[in-house]
Formats: structure tokens, sequence, C-alpha cells
């Protein structure tokens, strides 16, 4: 099979781990695309990328310090856009316009008026554009979607999302406090709203708010500490179109509290799912009948499907198995994810999360949002059709600023 040519847009934190992904491909066999260039906007980082993907992947992609530049590079098929969110609907539009294939990191954007344009490109010019959302690709994910449709929890009523607990560091970097470049409470929530409507379908309403828990956010180098002016918490009641309620709560406040749940309960029984990226087991509890590993694999039978590249990087139920380290299950997610996206260019099908899907999701969190400045219930429509814009609009502003 033709293999795809890659080029990675940013290559700092996030950048760094899709190599990785690439490279669990690559080690197993099974790998579609090929890196073949480096792009960031400092070389020192860049160059040191493209050491870790020679170093994995056996070839020394081309660095790039420009997009322009590297749009002209017709080894480059396709970007993986792994930079600060506030710049993913500049780059994506810019490189489908200039024929190339978009996987976007999450958050595809920021507001719904960029992720539109995003998706409004990639219509026009005939490219895929996928978005990155990487938890639903682990084996207990699969394994809890294949439970809700073999019906084994009968009518389905509740599921709770919940995780608690944390303290006052900066969380992974300092611009994931700041509400212009993607607070973590965005940035997590998306997480959390594409595995909801991953197991449930798509969510309807909202009542919720975002808050700040944490106002100072303190570096792990002991620097000054960083005022947060995004959210850093999301809490709220959600109801799917299929009638389903949910329960959402991402607080990382509060330390020596730390608890985490995803349950999904019916009229049959409830489902317990471990965290992402943990070797915990998926338990289905049926009244007195518990259901756990090969059982409950039998009890689904061939409502599990796993592709080729998960059976290949995490193992034959897709977990990377017990004790594996995280970096070993995180790079196995995102090479799932990547697996995806370059069968979906060469094979010339839509891939499994689109702009689309990362819109949604986007539109989920971003109606907690606005049902907090709005002090009411919120529909996913009004966000997904402009109605309800409020929280957006200082974002949008400060993109068009940026961009002139």
């Amino acid at each position: 099979m033709r293999r795809l040519g890659v080029a990675l847009v940013g290559a700092g934190f996030m950048g760094t781990r899709h190599v990785h992904g690439y490279a669990a491909l690559h080690s197993s066999g099974v790998s579609k695309a090929d890196v073949v260039a480096i792009l960031d906007l400092d070389r020192q980082t860049a160059e040191r990328a493209a050491d870790e993907a020679e170093r994995l992947l056996g070839h020394r992609p081309s660095v790039y310090t420009e997009l322009a530049a590297l749009l002209r590079d017709p080894a480059v098929e396709a970007i993986d856009i792994v930079t600060d969110p506030r710049t993913h609907h500049s780059i994506a539009i810019e490189a489908m316009e200039a024929g190339r294939h978009v996987l976007c990191e999450k958050p595809l954007a920021l507001t719904v008026r960029t992720a539109l344009a995003m998706i409004d490109t990639a219509e026009r010019t005939g490219m895929t554009l996928a978005t990155g959302e990487n938890y639903r690709r682990g084996g207990a994910n699969r394994l809890a979607r294949s439970v809700l449709d073999a019906g084994l929890l009968g009518t389905v009523h509740l599921m709770r999302e919940v995780r608690v607990g944390g303290d006052s560091n900066v969380i992974i970097s300092k611009w994931r406090h700041l509400k212009a470049s993607g607070a973590i409470g965005l940035d997590m929530a998306i997480h959390y709203a594409d595995i909801i409507e991953y197991l449930l379908g798509p969510v309807e309403r909202v009542w919720g708010r975002g808050i700040i828990a944490e106002p100072l956010r303190f570096p792990a180098d002991g620097g000054d500490a960083i005022v947060a002016d995004g959210e850093d918490s999301i809490l709220a009641s959600l109801r799917t179109r299929s009638n389903v309620d949910v329960q959402l709560a991402y607080l990382p406040s509060g330390p020596g509290i730390h608890f985490s749940e995803r349950t999904v309960h019916g009229t049959r029984g409830s489902m317990s799912i471990p965290p992402d990226r943990t070797d915990g087991d998926v338990v289905v509890t049926l009244g007195d009948r518990v259901l756990t590993g090969a059982a409950l694999a039998e009890a689904v039978g061939d409502h599990l499907r796993l592709s080729e590249a998960t059976i290949a990087v995490l193992g034959p139920d897709g977990t990377g198995g017990k004790g594996a380290p995280w970096s070993v299950v995180d790079s196995g997610y995102l090479a799932v994810e990547i697996d995806d996206f370059a069968n979906a260019v060469l094979s010339r099908r839509a891939p499994e999360v689109d702009g689309t899907g990362g819109l949604r999701a986007l539109a989920v969190v971003l109606a907690i949002l606005e049902s907090g400045m709005a002090g009411r219930e919120i529909t996913v429509d009004e966000v997904l059709d402009g109605t309800v814009h409020a929280y957006q609009d200082s974002i949008d502003q400060a993109l068009a600023a940026s961009a002139r």
C-alpha cells in the first residue's frame, strides 16, 4: 500500500508525543504514514523532534520554521497539527487551500466560527479534515461502546463523568490557563464531551458553568504565578438526544482529594469504565452477575471490533496490557488515531472523527460555558447556529486582531 507523507506542525510537548505515535505504528509493522517533515517556529525545537524521529523511525524528516516553505515541499501530502489551539484554524485552512489533508489535535478550534471555517474549507477543497480525539481509541472505551451496542444494560438513563482533585500547579503548560488560548477546562472537557457522544450519541442540551477554581497557578520551575483568566473547571448536567442524563464534573483542584468515575446506568444493570490510559477493567454488573475480562468480551461478541492497528500497538484487547507504561499506552492511542487518518486519506473515506465530530465536542463544552454566562439551559444547536455566542466573542475578537 502507498504510504502517506505527513508533516508534523508543532514539535513541543504534544508534538513529541505524536512522534512516538508514528513510532508505535512503525515498530509494529502497520504504519501507512511517513513523517517526512517537521515544522516549529523555534528551529532548535524542530531539530530535537527530528532527532527523535530519526532515532525511532530510521529516517530524518526535513525541518522547517515557516508554513509557506513547508507547503512547497512535494513530499508533504498531509499535515498533523499539534500547535497552540489559537493557530489551529489558520494553519489548517492554509494547508487545505494548498491541497494538503489535515489531522488537527483537539480542540479543533476555539470557537464555532473558526471551526466552521475549517469545515467549509475542507468541503470546498475536497481535503480530508480529521480531529485528534484519542481517548475513544483505547480498548476500555471500545469495549464500553460494545456493551451499549449489545444492549446489555437495557434502557440507559444516566452516565456520570467525574474527575475531581488537584492542586494549584500549572497544568501541562502556562497557556492552558488563559481563555484566549483554550484554557484547561475547555481542553480537557472536550475529551469527555467526545466520549459522552461516542457512547451515547449527540448531546442536545446543557445546564452548567465553567469556573476558575485556582485563580493563581504556580509553575514547576518556581517562576512567577500565572493569573488564570480561563476556566480550569467544568460542572454541568447534560441531556442527550436519546434522553439520557449525564453528570459531568472536571475540577482539578483540592489537594488530597482525587476522585474519578465513568459509569453508565441502565434498567438491566450498570457499567464502570476505568480512567483513560490506565490498566483498569470495564466491569458490568447485572444484578448479582458481574462480567469483566474474557467473560464480558464473550458477552458482547461481534459488537467489539478493534482495528488492525489497535491490536498491533495495544494488544488483542486494545488496552496495552496490564502494567504497561503510561507512555506506551499514550503512544498507542495516538497511533490508532494517526492510522485512522492515514487510512481515510489513502482509501478516500471519512475519518472516524472528522471536522464535524470535532466541532460537536467543542460545541458541547462551549454550550456549558455559554450556559454559565446566560444563567439558563442552552441547547447545543443554539451554539452551532450562532444564536448564542457571548462567551466566544472575546476569543473571536482576539483571533481576528492577531490575524491582522
